[in-house]
């Protein structure tokens, strides 16, 4: 018994060496988050799980401790879903106080392992809310929460794994064991997060530069349409059979979020103009796609050619009348032209997928947003644009997809809203 409890030991602790390597190589937060969910869930066995990113925030002219979740997690819920369709989550932050599970990890920074959510200790601060359990039909019984915090002593979030399960599947309560293990893991993780953390500040103080020349450039803005990028594409490969080990997820999120950077060697006298353009004002804002190829004309990584290419492309169309078309990346010399010598718009297949999918999630946030020149569209009308469009401005497939994930699509304006 003794030699079969060490063996499992040294095999979670080579998990957890895998799982450190793995982690430290995902550069997108999003994709961080929901992989470290994933991994703590496996880890100990939990059915469910939650992730908690610590957010200080502004209420009343006082500041504020909160906790916002990210993603959450449930394979049971999951199982009766159809094929391909992820499970929708309520989006809300929690305050860090003693007043909830969460709320009382964070606020104590202490790991916390309740055996039983519906008979909680005596004396226990907390309590456990039911609405949920209620709502959804499942029964919550062990919870064990976790603190993130970095070596450097700076508070992250909170992991919560729910309902650990023996090899039955019955539900029974955390161990010791797990213990040491999700608080092993929680280290490796928070390293992981602090490094996405520091590459997602990096990218939106880019886009931070783009929204001084440009209002319309908001970090709000490029993170909803990275996010719905990243779910079309991730639906598209999965119909496809690809492997979640061979999917671009981590780089087509970071690439989206730099589609319209050449928009910053726009002149501002176009760029925020609240008024129709005149023909050669538009022929001028065409160019920012090839200003945005051009920041990538020395690609050091799979990430740079995908930013080069939906930075080109996310404004060709499916029938080949869209633009750049059929140019230089770098120079925007035509390649191949018309009888009238201007470069002829790609099409169809001739357009990289990335910047296919990147034209749907632009189009579509666009219309939904409030801009100084617009008001936002009612959602029929959108939705209505979008098909309208299939065949035309995008590619049919992935406006099938579009619709079969609309559900995610509006999980992520809630995680991303307009501020204001």
């Amino acid at each position: 018994m003794r030699t079969k409890k060490k063996r499992k030991r040294q095999s979670d602790l080579k998990a957890i060496l895998r799982i450190d390597s793995e982690l430290n190589g995902i550069q997108d937060l999003d994709i961080l988050l929901e992989r470290i969910l994933l991994e703590a869930r496996k880890l100990v066995r939990a059915d469910a799980g939650s992730i908690y990113i610590y957010q200080p925030v502004e209420e009343n002219g006082k500041k504020a401790d909160k906790l916002a979740i990210k993603y959450s997690q449930n394979e049971t819920l999951q199982r009766g879903l159809p094929a391909g369709q992820k499970l929708i989550y309520s989006v809300f932050s929690i305050p860090v106080n003693d007043k909830t599970i969460s709320g009382y990890c964070a606020l104590t920074r202490k790991l916390v392992n309740v055996p039983d959510a519906y008979n909680l200790p005596a004396g226990a601060p907390y309590s456990f809310g039911k609405s949920y359990d209620q709502v959804s039909g499942y029964k919550t019984t062990s919870i064990l929460t976790v603190p993130l915090t970095s070596a450097e002593g700076s508070f992250l979030g909170v992991i919560q794994m729910i309902n650990s399960t023996d090899k039955y599947g019955k539900t029974v309560p955390f161990t010791a064991d797990d213990e040491l293990l999700i608080t092993h893991f929680a280290s490796t993780a928070s390293t992981a997060l602090l490094k996405a953390q520091i590459m997602r500040a990096m990218i939106l103080r880019l886009v931070k530069m783009a929204e001084l020349r440009d209002p319309k450039e908001t970090g709000t803005h490029v993170n909803r349409v990275a996010s719905y990028a990243v779910e079309i594409y991730d639906r598209w490969a999965s119909r496809r059979g690809i492997p979640e080990k061979d999917k671009f997820k981590d780089n087509m999120k970071i690439a989206s979020m730099l589609h319209d950077a050449g928009k910053v060697a726009i002149p501002d006298a176009i760029l925020k103009k609240p008024d129709r353009f005149t023909l050669e004002e538009r022929q001028t804002m065409q160019v920012h796609t090839i200003y945005g190829a051009a920041l990538f004309d020395d690609p050091q990584s799979p990430l740079d050619d995908l930013s080069r290419d939906i930075a080109l492309t996310h404004h060709e169309n499916w029938n080949g009348t869209g633009y750049p078309g059929w140019v230089d990346p770098f120079t925007g010399t035509p390649i191949k032209t018309g009888e009238d010598g201007k470069a002829l718009g790609k099409k169809g297949d001739e357009i990289p997928l990335a910047g296919r999918i990147v034209s749907i999630a632009d189009v579509f946030d666009a219309l939904w947003s409030r801009r100084i020149y617009k008001e936002p569209w009612a959602e029929e009308d959108i939705l209505k644009e979008i098909r309208d469009q299939s065949g035309v401005k995008f590619d049919p497939e992935l406006v099938d997809i579009f619709f079969e994930i609309l559900p995610s699509i509006k999980q992520i304006q809630q995680l991303y809203p307009e501020a204001g």
